[in-house]
C-alpha cells in the first residue's frame, strides 16, 4: 500500500519503518526539517533499539522516504497515520491540538477519498473530531464522498518497540464502515499470519481501550507497592508475597514488581488523561487518584530511604546512582524515579554521581547548573561513580547490573550500602561481601556498617 506517517517521533517512526519493512511505501512528514535531514542520513531522532536499522535499510530499498512538505506525499496515499504528540496540559488533560491541526491540513490537501488513521493516544471522541473537521471541509470543497476516519491506538512499549509492532499481541480497529475496516484488515495481516489478533471495534472504543489498558497496568504497580509499604512495618519480605500470588493464573507475574515507581510518557500521562476525562464528567475515579498518588509517592523511596539511613543528614554525602532512564531500553527520562531522587539530593546539599548506559546525556540537559558546579557528575563506567560514594541507589534495573562486580564495589565505595530501588539484588548475597542492603518491601539485615543505623 502507499502510506503516509505524519510525525517522525517515536510512534510514528516505529510504525513507519515496520509498515516498510513488510514491503508497503512508506512517506514519513515531520514539520521539522533538521529532524528529516538526520533521517536521511539514517540517523534516528530517538533512541530505540533495531530503529536506525530498519530506517536505513528500508530508505536505502525505496520503500521509506522522509520530506517535510505534506501535500507532495498526499497523492497516492491509500491510508494516513496522524502519530503526532498529545502532552499533558496544565489541568492533566491531553492535548489534541497536533491532531486537530493535521486533521484540518488534510481536509485542506486531500483530493480522494482516504483512511485516516488515529494512531496517537487520545482521549475518547478525538477520532469523532477528526471526522467531522474531514467531513466539514469536504463539504466546503463541494465534494460528495467523506473519508473514514479509524481509530488504531499503539501498544509499544519503549525498547521493545518494534518486536511489539512486528510480533502485536493485539491489533485494535476502531472502524465505522466496513469498507475501511476490510483495508486495514489487509494492512495487518502480515504481522498476524499465524493467529489473528484483530479486534474491531467503535472508534470511542478503540481509543477507550488505550487508556484502561495503560492504566490498569499502572495499577498492578501501584498495588505492589502499596502492599510492599505495608509488608515494611509489618517485617515481610514482599519478594515472597509477590512469588505467592504471581502464582495465581488470574493476576500473574507481570507488572508486580514492588520498585521505586514508575514514569515515562505513556501510564502517567494517561492516567492524568482519564482522571481529566471522568471530571469534565463530573465523576470521580478514586482507584485512579489513588493509584497516582502512590506513584507520585513510591517515587520519593529511595530519598526517604537514604534519610532514614544517615539520621545527621545527607548533605555532604557523596550517593551513587545506577540508572537515569524511567526504565531500561530507553533514554527517556520523562518523569522518571532517578529526577526525584537526584532532585532530593541536590536540595539537601549532597553529591551526586550516576551512570546510564543511554540517558546520562538527557539528564546532564535537565540539570546542566548542577553539572556546571560539579554537584552532579555523570560518568560512562558504572564502577567510577563508586569511588568514595557513601551508597548506591539503584533505579533503573539494566541488565548489566544484574550480577556486577560486588568485591569491586565493596572496596571502591566509603560505605558499602546499596538502596535497591528495583529489588534486583538477594540481601544474602550483598551480606557475603558486607554491604547493607535495603529494598522495596524487603526485610532488612543487620548492618555491618555501624555507623548506619537499621532501617525500620
Amino acid at each position: 500500500m502507499q502510506i503516509t506517517v505524519i510525525g517522525c517521533g517515536y510512534v510514528g517512526l516505529v510504525t513507519a519503518a515496520c509498515f516498510a519493512e513488510m514491503g508497503n511505501r512508506v512517506a514519513c512528514v515531520d514539520t521539522s526539517a533538521e529532524r528529516v535531514e538526520a533521517l536521511h542520513r539514517g540517523i534516528s531522532p530517538i533512541f530505540e533499539p533495531g530503529i536506525e536499522a530498519l530506517l536505513q535499510t528500508n530508505h536505502a530499498a525505496g520503500r521509506l522516504t522522509f520530506s517535510s512538505q505534506l501535500n507532495p506525499v498526499l497523492r497516492n496515499s491509500e491510508v494516513v497515520f496522524i502519530a503526532v504528540g498529545t502532552p499533558s496540559a496544565a489541568d492533566g488533560s491531553a492535548d489534541i491540538s497536533q491532531i486537530l491541526e493535521v486533521a484540518a491540513q488534510l481536509g485542506c490537501s486531500l483530493e480522494s477519498p482516504t483512511i485516516v488513521v488515529c494512531k496517537s493516544t487520545a482521549p475518547v471522541g478525538t477520532a469523532c473530531r477528526v471526522q467531522s473537521i474531514l467531513d466539514q471541509h469536504c463539504q466546503r470543497r463541494g465534494m460528495n464522498w467523506r473519508h473514514s476516519v479509524v481509530s488504531n491506538p499503539e501498544f509499544l512499549k519503549e525498547g521493545a518497540a518494534i518486536d511489539d509492532f512486528m510480533r502485536p499481541d493485539r491489533i485494535i480497529l476502531g472502524a465505522e464502515d466496513v469498507s475501511a475496516e476490510r483495508t486495514m484488515r489487509r494492512l495487518y495481516e502480515p504481522f498476524v499470519r499465524n493467529h489473528d489478533r484483530i479486534l474491531c471495534m467503535p472508534r470511542r472504543a478503540a481509543e477507550m481501550t488505550k487508556y484502561a489498558a495503560n492504566t490498569f497496568l499502572a495499577t498492578k504497580i501501584s498495588f505492589i507497592n502499596e502492599v510492599a509499604n505495608l509488608c515494611e512495618s509489618l517485617g515481610v519480605d514482599v519478594e515472597e508475597v509477590r512469588k505467592g500470588i504471581g502464582a495465581d493464573p488470574r493476576i500473574g507475574h507481570h507488572f508486580i514488581y514492588a520498585g521505586c515507581g514508575y514514569g515515562g510518557s505513556c501510564f502517567p500521562k494517561d492516567i492524568r488523561a482519564m482522571l481529566h476525562m471522568a471530571q469534565e464528567r463530573e465523576m470521580q475515579l478514586p482507584i485512579l487518584q489513588a493509584v497516582e498518588a502512590r506513584n507520585q509517592a513510591q517515587k520519593t523511596w529511595p530519598m526517604r530511604m537514604l534519610r532514614k539511613l544517615y539520621s545527621e543528614g545527607v548533605a555532604g554525602k557523596t550517593v551513587a546512582i545506577w540508572g537515569l532512564a524511567f526504565k531500561p531500553g530507553t533514554d527517556d527520562i520523562r518523569d522518571a524515579p532517578s529526577r526525584v531522587l537526584i532532585e532530593g539530593l541536590l536540595d539537601l546539599g549532597a553529591r551526586v554521581q550516576a551512570f546510564d548506559p543511554i540517558a546520562s546525556e538527557n539528564i546532564a540537559k535537565a540539570y546542566p547548573e548542577a553539572v556546571a558546579r560539579g554537584q552532579l557528575r555523570l560518568f560512562s563506567d558504572p564502577y567510577a561513580v563508586l569511588n568514595d560514594a557513601d551508597a548506591l541507589a539503584l533505579i533503573t534495573e539494566w541488565k548489566q547490573f544484574r550480577q556486577p562486580d560486588f568485591a569491586l564495589m565493596a572496596r571502591l565505595m566509603r560505605e558499602p550500602v546499596i538502596v535497591d530501588g528495583r529489588n534486583q539484588y538477594d540481601p544474602a548475597v550483598l551480606g557475603t561481601f558486607g554491604f547493607r542492603h535495603v529494598g522495596v518491601g524487603r526485610v532488612p539485615m543487620d548492618s555491618p556498617a555501624p555507623l548506619l543505623r537499621k532501617v525500620v
